[in-house]
C-alpha cells in the first residue's frame, strides 16, 4: 500500500505534538492541516512548509487524496467532526473523549462498522510502555487478585473553558482502570468543585465501583501546586506504582501484602508481608509516537485499533455517569452497559 495520507483538524497545544509525530512517520504523509485560528495556521506554514493549510473543514472534505483525519479540536466538537469524516469514507483518529454523550459515541461505533473505517480514540496511556509492562504483570498473575487502584492527575493549568477537569483529565485513567481491572463498571460517584469559572469544575474526586468489588479512585485537577501523574495498583500478591513523571524509574513493584493463615480467626492472626522493591528496566519510547504509528499501521493493514470506537464508548459511558453524579452532588450513578 502507498503511504497513508492524512489531514489534521486542530493545531492547539496537543495538536502540535500530534502533527510532529505523524509528520515523522515514513509511511505517513500529512497533506493538509485545518484550523480556524490565524496563529495556528501561521505556525504550520512556518514549521511545515510542505503541508497545505486551510481554515474551513469543508475544504478538507473536498479533497480526494486522503485516507483519514486526525481530530485534535476542543472536546465539544469531537463528535460532529468525527461523524462527518466517517460519513465521507475517512478513517478517524479522535482525541479523548470521543464524544460527550453515550448516544453520540454509539453513533460513531455504528458508523465505523457501517463504513468499514477505523475510529480510533486517543487513549494515550494504553500505548505507554510502562503501562503495557504493568498490564503484562496483571495478565501473568504476578499481582494476584486486584483489589483497587487510585490515580492522581493534577497540575497548575491548562484551564479549559468548554470542558471541566473531569472531562479533560479523567479519560486517561478511566481507560486504564477498564484495561487493568478487567471488570464491568457498576456505578460512579463524583465530588467536584468549581473555583475559577462558574459551573466548570477545577477539581474532581471520582470513584468507580466495579461489579466484583474492585474500586478505582481518580483525583483530577488543573488547580494544584504539583504536577503529578501517578497510578497505584494494589493486588493480593504485590502492589505497583506507575509514575509518569519519573525519568528512568517509571514502575516500582512492591512485594508487600497481608497474608491470611487460611482459617477463620481473629484479625490479629493476619500478618503483613514486606519484601523487596523491584524497579524493572523498561525500554522507553514516546507513547504518542507509538499511538500514531498504531493508527497508521491499522489503516495500512486493516487490523482493528486497540482503542477503537467501542473502547472509546466504554469510557464515555463512565464519563456520562460521572457528569450526572457531579451535578447531583456525588450521588452514586449506575453505569449503563
Amino acid at each position: 500500500m502507498r503511504e497513508v495520507r492524512l489531514a489534521q483538524i486542530g493545531i492547539g497545544h496537543w495538536g502540535k505534538n500530534l502533527l510532529r509525530n505523524f509528520d515523522a512517520i515514513p509511511t505517513c504523509r500529512v497533506m493538509v492541516v485545518c484550523d480556524e485560528k490565524p496563529d495556528a495556521r501561521q505556525f504550520v506554514n512556518e514549521r511545515y512548509p510542505g503541508i497545505a493549510v486551510v481554515k474551513d473543514f469543508m475544504e478538507v472534505l473536498a479533497r480526494d487524496d486522503l485516507d483519514g483525519v486526525v481530530i485534535a479540536t476542543e472536546t465539544p466538537t469531537h463528535f460532529s467532526i468525527a461523524r462527518t469524516a466517517l460519513e465521507n469514507g475517512l478513517h478517524v483518529f479522535v482525541e479523548k473523549p470521543m464524544a460527550q454523550q453515550v448516544s453520540e459515541a454509539e453513533t460513531l461505533v455504528s458508523l465505523s462498522d457501517q463504513t468499514g473505517r477505523h475510529c480510533m480514540v486517543g487513549h494515550l496511556l494504553l500505548y505507554h510502555p510502562a503501562f503495557n509492562y504493568v498490564e503484562d504483570l496483571i495478565q501473568s498473575g504476578t499481582l494476584g487478585d486486584l483489589y483497587y487502584m487510585y490515580s492522581v492527575r493534577v497540575n497548575l493549568g491548562i484551564v479549559r473553558q468548554r470542558e471541566n477537569a473531569l472531562e479533560s483529565l479523567a479519560p486517561h485513567d478511566l481507560s486504564v482502570a477498564l484495561a487493568f481491572l478487567q471488570q464491568q463498571p457498576d456505578a460512579v460517584s463524583v465530588h467536584a468543585q468549581a473555583y475559577l469559572q462558574p459551573d466548570i469544575c477545577d477539581v474532581a474526586f471520582s470513584t468507580v465501583f466495579f461489579e466484583n468489588g474492585a474500586l478505582a479512585h481518580l483525583h483530577t485537577s488543573w488547580l494544584d501546586p504539583h504536577k503529578i501523574r501517578k497510578v497505584t495498583l494494589v493486588g493480593s500478591k504485590k502492589m505497583v506504582v506507575i509514575d509518569e513523571m519519573h525519568g528512568a524509574e517509571k514502575v516500582r513493584i512492591y512485594d508487600k501484602g497481608v497474608d491470611s493463615p487460611g482459617y477463620v480467626g481473629f484479625a490479629e492472626s493476619m500478618t503483613t508481608r514486606v519484601g523487596d522493591i523491584n524497579i524493572p528496566n523498561i525500554r522507553t519510547s514516546e507513547p504518542l509516537h507509538l499511538e500514531c504509528l498504531h493508527f497508521v499501521d491499522c489503516i495500512r493493514t486493516g487490523k482493528t485499533p486497540r482503542t477503537d470506537a467501542r473502547n472509546g464508548l466504554a469510557v464515555v459511558r463512565l464519563l456520562e455517569a460521572a457528569q450526572k453524579s457531579l451535578k447531583a452532588g456525588g450521588v452514586k450513578i449506575p453505569v449503563n452497559s
